[in-house]
């Protein structure tokens, strides 16, 4: 596959890498990967754990993951037309086509990546297919991510990852400890957030952690999400799990630091933990 971003996108990437939310260009075009038909028979080959669908119409704000529609998963993409979904393929790199499509994009981005935050770890990869006007609700993801619009338009609202005010410490340390990872919407945060209006040919990059929300555009859209994580990111989390312990004994610990502090002392705490608990990543 030739070249998918330009080279002023991996120049304003290399600027912004890993903390700027920015938007960036690519050349993925419609890809036969990418179309509805590959899709559908792709998510019906994916284990159950791999898929994830409701219904689109979804508040902003949601307290618990939405129940799916009942419709199997192969009709709800065929009809994302009609059927008033939202569907999420992931980890679609188990499969080596896409492994392959998620290996050759990420490695153009590996030498602006490994630069800043050292190798790329966990390389993954998701597709959202989402019918107009649907919503991803209020979340935050723990990888370094860079959404491609594929087909439709969206719109993602950022919020500055680290604060508290957008995503409380408590959800982060329930979500590193096993939890979900869902926030509690309100109107007043609207305020803090950006506007990253994407139609096909656009990305945006996501920071680690950073809260967001997705408005879908007026007709059916495919996005493909890679992420990868870093020794950086994992440390941030393993902090996170770390004072998840200390709450419960009483304290209220700080939050982690951002990017380019490490988090060692509290990470390495949490490993030992870990492991003394018989327990891995």
């Amino acid at each position: 596959m030739s070249g998918v971003f330009p080279e002023e996108t991996r120049k304003a990437f290399a600027d912004s890498y890993p903390e700027i939310p920015h938007r960036l260009n690519h050349a993925l075009g419609r890809h036969p990967l990418l179309e509805l038909e590959a899709l559908a028979s792709l998510a019906e080959t994916l284990p159950e754990s791999s898929i994830e669908y409701n219904a689109s119409d979804q508040p902003i704000g949601v307290e618990d993951k939405p129940e799916p529609t009942g419709v199997p998963i192969g009709e709800t993409i065929r009809q994302i037309q009609t059927s008033r979904s939202w569907a999420a393929l992931k980890n679609i790199e188990q499969h080596p086509a896409y492994a392959a499509l998620l290996d050759d994009l990420l490695c153009e981005l590996r030498p602006e990546i490994e630069a800043r935050t050292g190798a790329m770890m966990k390389l993954q990869a998701f597709v959202f297919v989402t019918s107009a006007g649907g919503v991803t609700p209020y979340h935050f993801d723990p990888e370094h991510n860079i959404l491609l619009q594929v087909r439709g338009s969206k719109v993602m609202t950022q919020f500055p990852a680290g604060q508290h005010r957008y995503a409380p410490d408590e959800v982060h340390e329930t979500y590193h400890t096993g939890g979900g990872r869902e926030l509690r919407w309100d109107e007043s945060l609207l305020e803090g957030g950006t506007r990253f209006a994407l139609s096909a040919g656009e990305a945006v990059y996501v920071p680690v952690m950073a809260p967001h929300f997705v408005e879908n555009g007026p007709e059916p859209s495919v996005s493909l999400s890679i992420t990868w994580r870093s020794d950086w990111s994992f440390a941030e989390a393993d902090a996170r799990a770390f004072n998840a312990v200390l709450r419960k004994l009483g304290m209220n610990p700080s939050a982690p630091a951002r990017w380019p502090a490490r988090n060692r002392v509290k990470a390495t705490a949490w490993k030992v933990l870990r492991k003394l608990r018989g327990q891995t990543r």
